[in-house]
């Protein structure tokens, strides 16, 4: 099978300035993939190009199959967008909106799109004009979801949501993803995708850092434990076990750094009389953090 999208040694420049420079991946299909990086990274002009809504310098996009800037027309029927700065027409209530892309389109499941309104509680029947970014933010994803697409392009959806209506799309991302569909799901923050996706791209400065399956990611995770025992540890109770680091012993209290698999960890405390034990599950961020450094 194909892959849903495929990126070749894709560069963008901006006269002397380079928005992306020789870039190259691939999102397999009913994946969720999760593009990564600070603001001005490239994720933006990346999913532009991915769209045909710029013209690449060098290199080659194909989305489903098709060649973004040759079957680019016919590519959009296929594909929802969120855009990161949405343009609205602000007269027109939400479910007017809905019903005049829809119709460009070629018509909606008026019942799938109701239930949409509903599972995001979207106040379609006001002017676009009179909503908070919130509520403007969840009629442009109910737009991006309506047509049922085969690949999601979505450029930091969550923006503006409360976390109520953020679990809420988590979920509807993971469903898309259950019926083979896939998700490209851009954001400059971390947290925002760990839970769904199955991998994550780091781009910075224009240039891919790495692609990474997130449960490995996690298997290599850094945790900060911390333990309080009945009596003070022999010296040398933490020394030797695999993937334990800056191991700190200030009386009862010790405190210590684990990479990977704990196994190791609590076995030798297991020997030991602990009182109290409190270990930081890490989050993506932190992850990135510990495995590409700080500075780079």
């Amino acid at each position: 099978m194909p892959a849903a999208i495929s990126v070749e040694r894709l560069t963008k420049s901006y006269g002397e300035r380079r928005g992306v420079v020789d870039l190259s991946f691939e999102v397999a299909a009913g994946e969720v993939f999760g593009y990564l990086g600070p603001n001005g990274a490239g994720k933006t002009t990346t999913i532009r190009t991915l769209l045909d809504l710029i013209r690449p310098t060098s290199g080659s996009i194909t989305v489903l199959g098709r060649d973004s800037r040759r079957d680019g027309v016919e590519l959009r029927r296929h594909v929802g967008y969120v855009p990161g700065e949405p343009a609205l027409y602000d007269r027109l209530t939400g479910r007017e909106t809905l019903h005049y892309f829809g119709a460009l389109r070629g018509g909606l499941d008026r019942a799938y799109v109701d239930g949409l309104l509903e599972r995001f509680a979207v106040e379609a029947d006001r002017p676009l004009g009179t909503l908070s970014r919130g509520n403007k933010q969840k009629v442009v994803l109910v737009q991006a979801f309506a047509h049922r697409p085969d690949v999601l392009v979505l450029d930091e959806p969550t923006s503006g949501l409360d976390p109520l209506m953020q679990q809420e799309f988590n979920a509807l991302v993971r469903e898309t993803a259950a019926e083979g569909r896939t998700v490209f799901l851009s954001s400059h923050v971390l947290s925002e995708v760990q839970h769904v996706a199955d991998r994550v791209a780091i781009v910075r400065d224009g240039s891919l850092v790495a692609v990474e399956d997130v449960a490995a990611l996690h298997r290599r995770a850094v945790r900060e434990v911390e333990a309080r025992l009945a009596a003070p540890p022999p010296a040398d109770a933490f020394a030797g076990i695999p993937g334990v680091r800056d191991v700190t012993v200030d009386g009862l209290l010790v405190r210590l750094v684990a990479e990977g698999s704990i196994d190791p960890l609590v076995k030798a405390l297991a020997r030991l009389e602990v009182v109290d034990l409190r270990s930081r599950e890490p989050d993506l961020e932190d992850v990135f953090l510990s495995y590409y450094g700080r500075n780079g």
